[in-house]
């Protein structure tokens, strides 16, 4: 045994010799590397596997031996740990230590189109896989502290900065040189939908940001086949494609879109979260991912003023106590995580924090692997990091009791260098203690609390808890208010000294321990913590408990607009089933539909029944920007990518009676983003919310938006700056989409042979959403207002051999009527908005009829979150104006913007088949007096009238009880109550939110 040990030495101390063999001596070579034996430890080798009474020896970087039992080296320098634990030192895998601070570039008002940044590399500043971020690392004692501090001993770094990052190196945290601190270069390569500091206006959204990554998949792929160019970037894209892909979001809404890419591509991204992942659990566990999360729970609100206090919303509220339960509902769903240290304002609070995730129910074997084994594993280095174990680097923490409780870490040794933190107490002077002096006779003193921070309380003189320091065996004792200081020598038991009293005389005093002091655990408070709060669907007001489910309803006696040819039916039945309208009658059985199972009956008798309103031209429920109007076309983007399931206006919408919408890019170019087309389920997934099998359709836009007229004096550079200049860009894109196609032929028509000797064409996202148009396989709703641009843009689709779908806002449409009807297409207008800029000055409030008038297939549409909620009214105004039929008017609403969407064969009226989205009113839906009292999607129930009353109940009693658990958090770090306002996009909005 001893050979083998002095072998193992050997080889150990070899090693070092050869570690910096480019590095000349500069006098006398040192070779002398000790051994320690540290014993008698609580040594945690990993998660699961603990010894008492342990031994660990470890000599230069390495750990020799470890075990409850082994033979200890004569030269070993012995640590006798009495009891101290020992842990595996903390791996963060989401750091920008040793990174140099980043230099954002001053605003400039001339935008910025090009890259600045020279050489053979991408064209976009923000995707920059060429940076390998080792190249910047310099070695930084302050971050080195703070992070040992926290047990800390190995991280991940890289530049914080852009959408691809490039590179990032696993780095050890002492002070030797950066050759000798590095572990693994290429570690790992990093992605984020932001673009960080990049001035480039392209991407303004994170629509954008999705499509740039999208691109660079493609463009990396087509680049490794062909041989005719050189692009550093995607060589170097190429080159990290077996890398551990480490993927920053700032949204949990973002799993979804992170896994699209995922599956799109078929690359597996780690994702590192934002503390959040308990909202959309779901979308959470599809993703498949490994995590990364930090622990900056959310500080407690002063909630002492009530009415400042209504500011925070319901969701901030819950988020504040369900943040603290993250990490253990992650572990309860069998989800592999990391925690970083990453994301926190003040990095004291990283401990802290982690206990309070313990407290909530993490267990404590889960919280070490999420900083030991686990980051080790996820970027394939558990061989040498992550556990105590014979051969692996010398990386531990020496505590003064369980981490995960109240230990106090005393040292950190990275690689086998020591980095003191906190001496040690040698003493324990906790316990009960008789105090005697010639003032106060066999008193009764006790002192309790940690062993480095006791607090001592004198009952006699009816103290709180007296401060206590000590160093050593000297301790210093004194009140608050100044009546007590006192000095003294702990020994053996007793505490001799000298105390002076609030008269200023000195006493001596000795006391005598009599028994130590045991902490008793609540236990009934334990279990009150682990007490899961509720978590709703949103996580917000008027949420879900749980998703609703298909209702099977017979609705009697009402008044049913069908939007069919039976028009407005009175007394009439309605039976829906699992999300379809199964029969229409008068004194329908139910039972010859429903097979005896358990049904819903509802009076109708004084309510109407209709469709569900359709708003054509919406922005609500997007996240992060409805234009990317960086570019004259961004035909590439997709709104489907970035819709925002949470968006508060969805639950509104239903209240008032809409149950689907198209969202669309907004109308800042003149080809914008493809359009995504919901229904509007409230508490859904933002896929789920997608109407299944639509037919795709894309914003296009005419006007003053488009050559930027009103956009400032420095946007004069992007093209076009004139309504001529709008034309030349729909010519000029489906010229090139022409010619894409061709090169597609071309290559497709290659035999097998040739095709392997021949680079396939670049495949292009925006291209590929043009050729659709082409191809009549994607269509256009179209921003517009003056006649002259719309019979423009309707002479080049009939010289490209397509017809617009939907001219949208199309307020001067009563002037070219009979062109649209020629054309085949079809109007979605605003009821009466005109004036508000000069291209609207020849708007009329009878638009809308005279185009129905005409033949034109004519809708009415909100473009505004507000106007979405009272569809009913604005349709009502073609009456009011127009002279439109009740009828005709409701169809503007319904069933004519499901046509104008290829809807209508599931959607738009009242007809046996089609989905049950469904809209009980008080009152004629054209009334301003009526309404909502149910509103179905897919014969599921999701805005109840009564329900609501109750709801806001809820979350009043919800408000209250959190606010109650916030007044009482001990924690004096507290958010002032601001309140937060909502952003409602228009077509004109530019940026993000």
């Amino acid at each position: 045994m001893k050979t083998k040990l002095l072998l193992f030495i050997l080889l150990f101390r070899s090693l070092p010799l050869i570690s910096q063999e480019t590095f000349p001596v500069n006098g006398v070579s040192n070779n002398y590397k000790p051994i320690y034996a540290f014993t008698n430890a609580t040594i945690v080798l990993s998660p699961d596997n603990i010894i008492n009474n342990g031994v660990l020896i470890i000599q230069d970087d390495k750990i020799i031996d470890v075990d409850s039992n082994i033979n200890i080296p004569k030269e070993a320098i012995i640590r006798n740990l009495n009891g101290d634990y020992i842990y595996p030192s903390f791996i963060d895998l989401y750091s920008k230590y040793g990174m140099s601070k980043i230099d954002n570039e001053p605003f400039n008002y001339n935008p910025q189109y090009k890259s600045k940044k020279e050489g053979a590399y991408h064209w976009n500043q923000a995707i920059h896989p060429e940076i390998n971020s080792l190249q910047e690392f310099i070695f930084n004692e302050k971050e080195a502290t703070r992070y040992h501090n926290n047990g800390f001993g190995v991280v991940l770094t890289h530049i914080q900065d852009g959408i691809i990052r490039g590179s990032g190196g696993l780095v050890l945290l002492k002070d030797d040189t950066e050759h000798e601190n590095i572990l693994k270069e290429n570690a790992a390569t990093f992605f984020s939908f932001k673009k960080g500091s990049s001035r480039q206006k392209n991407p303004s959204s994170l629509m954008g940001s999705i499509a740039l990554i999208r691109q660079t998949f493609l463009d990396a792929e087509w680049y490794f086949e062909q041989e005719d160019q050189i692009n550093l970037s995607y060589s170097s894209f190429n080159k990290q494609k077996e890398l551990p892909k480490i993927f920053s979001i700032t949204h949990t809404l973002d799993y979804s879109r992170v896994a699209k890419i995922a599956d799109e591509f078929e690359v597996e991204f780690i994702i590192k979260g934002n503390g959040k992942e308990y909202n959309r659990m779901n979308e959470v566990k599809n993703s498949f991912s490994p995590l990364i999360i930090p622990i900056n729970f959310p500080k407690a609100y002063d909630v002492s003023d009530p009415e400042k206090a209504e500011n925070i919303s319901l969701e901030k509220l819950k988020d504040w106590e369900l943040s603290t339960y993250n990490p253990k509902i992650l572990t309860d769903n069998n989800i592999p995580f990391c925690i970083t240290s990453s994301d926190l304002e003040d990095d004291t609070e990283f401990l802290k924090n982690l206990r309070l995730a313990v407290e909530k129910g993490l267990s404590k074997q889960n919280a070490l692997a999420a900083l030991t084994i686990n980051p080790a594993k996820i970027i394939n280095c558990e061989n040498f990091i992550g556990a105590i174990k014979k051969g692996y680097h010398a990386n531990f923490i020496i505590t003064s009791n369980d981490i995960f409780e109240d230990g106090k870490i005393y040292e950190n040794w990275v690689a086998g260098k020591q980095f003191i933190l906190n001496k040690k107490q040698v003493h324990d002077i906790r316990g009960h203690y008789t105090f005697n002096s010639k003032e106060f006779k066999n008193e009764y003193v006790k002192i309790k609390g940690s062993r480095e921070n006791p607090t001592l309380t004198i009952f006699k003189l009816d103290s709180t808890n007296m401060q206590t320091v000590l160093s050593d065996d000297k301790i210093n004792i004194s009140l608050n208010n100044g009546d007590f200081r006192a000095i003294g020598k702990y020994h053996d038991g007793f505490i001799f000294g000298r105390y002076q009293n609030k008269d200023g005389v000195f006493f001596d005093f000795n006391m005598q321990r009599d028994s130590l002091y045991i902490e008793k655990n609540d236990t009934n408070q334990q279990k009150k913590l682990h007490s899961l709060p509720s978590i709703w669907h949103p996580n917000k007001a008027y949420g879900f408990v749980s998703p609703p489910k298909f209702e099977s309803v017979i609705f009697r006696n009402g008044t049913v607009w069908t939007n069919e040819e039976e028009g407005i039916m009175l007394n009439t039945d309605v039976i829906i089933k699992e999300g379809k309208i199964i029969a229409i009658g008068t004194l329908l059985n139910p039972l010859d539909y429903l097979n005896e199972e358990e049904f819903i009956v509802i009076d109708a008798s004084n309510l109407h029944l209709t469709s569900g309103i359709i708003d054509e031209h919406s922005h609500i429920a997007i996240s992060r920007g409805v234009n990317e109007g960086t570019q004259a076309s961004s035909a590439e983007v997709r709104i489907g990518d970035v819709i925002n399931s949470d968006d508060h206006n969805i639950y509104r919408q239903l209240a008032g009676g809409t149950v689907a919408a198209q969202l669309l890019h907004g109308s800042a170019n003149p080809i914008g983003g493809q359009s995504a087309i919901i229904k509007l389920r409230w508490g859904s997934s933002a896929e789920n919310m997608k109407i299944e099998n639509a037919d795709p359709f894309i914003k296009f836009a005419l006007g003053e938006n488009v050559k930027q007229s009103n956009w400032g004096d420095f946007e004069r550079t992007r093209f076009p700056q004139t309504r001529m200049g709008v034309e030349q860009v729909f010519y000029d894109a489906f010229y090139r989409a022409k010619n894409y196609e061709e090169q597609w032929i071309t290559y497709n028509n290659l035999s097998l042979k040739d095709k392997r000797t021949t680079p396939s064409p670049r495949e292009d996202l925006e291209l590929n959403a043009l050729l659709e148009i082409l191809n009549s396989e994607r269509f256009i709703t179209c921003h517009s207002y003056v006649q002259s641009e719309i019979n423009m843009l309707m002479h080049v689709a009939d010289s490209m051999d397509f017809t617009v779908n939907t001219f949208t806002h199309i307020l001067e449409g009563y002037k070219v009527s009979n062109k649209m009807k020629e054309h085949g297409a079809g109007a979605s207008t605003f009821s009466d908005w005109w004036a508000y800029k000069f291209e609207v000055n020849d708007a009329i409030p009878y638009n809308a009829c005279l185009l129905n008038n005409a033949g034109v297939l004519t809708a009415i549409n909100s473009d505004d979150a507000e106007m979405g909620r009272r569809l009913n009214q604005e349709a009502a105004k073609a009456v009011k104006y127009g002279g439109c039929s009740e009828e005709e008017a409701w169809k503007m609403v319904t069933l004519n913007p499901a046509k104008l969407l290829h809807l209508d064969k599931n959607m738009g009226s009242i007809k046996i088949g089609k989905d049950a989205d469904i809209v009980l009113w008080n009152d004629n839906p054209l009334s301003v007096y009526a309404v909502v009292q149910q509103t179905y999607v897919d014969g599921k129930l999701m805005f109840d009238i009564q329900n609501d009353k109750k709801l806001r109940t809820r979350d009043l009693d919800e408000r209250m009880r959190i606010n109650k658990l916030m007044s009482l958090d001990k924690n004096k770090k507290v958010a002032p109550p601001k309140k937060k306002k909502e952003k409602h996009y228009h077509c004109d909005t530019l940026y993000e939110e």
